[in-house]
């Protein structure tokens, strides 16, 4: 794959807004539950699962965040995005908690501050498409 500026990505990423979503620890993931994402850690299985089946399945829904994804070009070998992308939102004050998958990036950031961050990465596509050489 050609290696691209963060500028180009930027400017080619689509940002989608895909619900919300919840983080709950478990020791095991109950049977017939389907989280979005698991991490296996020391203390037991963090999930990231959808608030409508985390709802259903009777699990906690105190972790709410609202999720952002962002289909970009790029590889898991780009350098800086998630970086430039956290910074520019904790500078408005917004949680950032990236979640990188092979073709994707996920975003979950707070709840009511969901459709500010969604703008402001759309804003950051608009000014890096204004960056780059017709």
């Amino acid at each position: 794959m050609t290696s691209k500026s963060l500028d180009q990505l930027l400017a080619e990423m689509d940002v989608k807004s895909q619900g919300n979503y919840v983080f709950v620890t478990l020791d095991t993931i109950p049977e017939g539950v389907e989280p979005f994402a698991t991490v296996r850690e020391y203390e037991g299985m963090t999930i990231v699962i959808s608030e409508d089946r985390a709802v259903k399945a009777g699990l906690p829904i105190d972790n709410r965040f609202a999720r952002i994804s962002l289909d970009i070009p790029s590889s898991l070998q780009s350098i800086g995005m998630a970086a430039m992308i956290a910074q520019t939102l904790a500078a408005r004050s917004i949680t950032c908690n990236s979640l990188a998958g092979f073709h994707r990036d996920h975003l979950f950031v707070q709840v009511d501050k969901a459709e500010e961050a969604f703008e402001i990465l759309r804003d950051l596509k608009e000014q890096a498409q204004g960056w780059l050489p017709n």
